[in-house]
């Protein structure tokens, strides 16, 4: 429901003032650092997901207010694909192991699903941007075209650092939901 609401936001983007899309930039930013850091103190799994895709969408805004209507629908498209291949390998976990959705409690699934631990950990890292998978060819120009078009360094330091954050807290589930083995 949510990217038909950011699809029509790239079609008009073209009659949208400029000072609008100024306010609009800055809030994006702050929505992305501010879902990032909350996803870092959850132990919700579908919460910590929730709070991703908030991320995400905040980074095709941020595009978007930069003049890059191609690339914010590349990301948007991108996003949809990846993101609900990790909600579906979620409730998946979710329903095998007894409705539990604590991350602290779903453990060592490495053994027992190794598929969908494979699957989540690739949809994971492409929206983390890790190279040769696509999100990275997204990521890495959102980051070039933020780069050459900023020229503050508190919006420049704030984006950089919520990008960090986005990597903390998907290696923090790949860790929780993959590595720790039961005890």
């Amino acid at each position: 429901m949510v990217v038909p609401l950011f699809y029509l936001l790239i079609r008009i983007e073209i009659r949208i003032s400029r000072k609008f899309l100024f306010i609009l930039l800055r809030i994006s930013l702050m929505t992305i650092f501010m879902a990032g850091t909350c996803a870092n103190f959850e132990f919700d799994l579908k919460k910590i997901i929730a709070l991703s895709t908030l991320r995400q969408l905040g980074i095709i805004i941020v595009i978007l207010c930069l003049g890059g209507r191609d690339l914010a629908f590349f990301n948007l498209i991108i996003h949809a694909l990846f993101k609900a291949l990790l909600f579906i390998y979620a409730g998946i976990i979710i329903h095998n192991i007894g409705n539990c959705q604590d991350i602290r409690f779903i453990r060592g699934l490495t053994l027992r699903m190794p598929f969908t631990c494979i699957c989540i950990n690739i949809s994971n890292f492409a929206l983390c941007g890790i190279p040769v998978i696509s999100g990275f060819y997204s990521k890495d120009l959102i980051v070039e075209i933020f780069s050459l078009q900023i020229n503050n360094i508190i919006v420049y330091t704030l984006f950089y650092l919520s990008i960090g954050i986005t990597v903390s807290y998907s290696l923090r589930l790949s860790y929780y939901i993959f590595l720790v083995l039961i005890i």
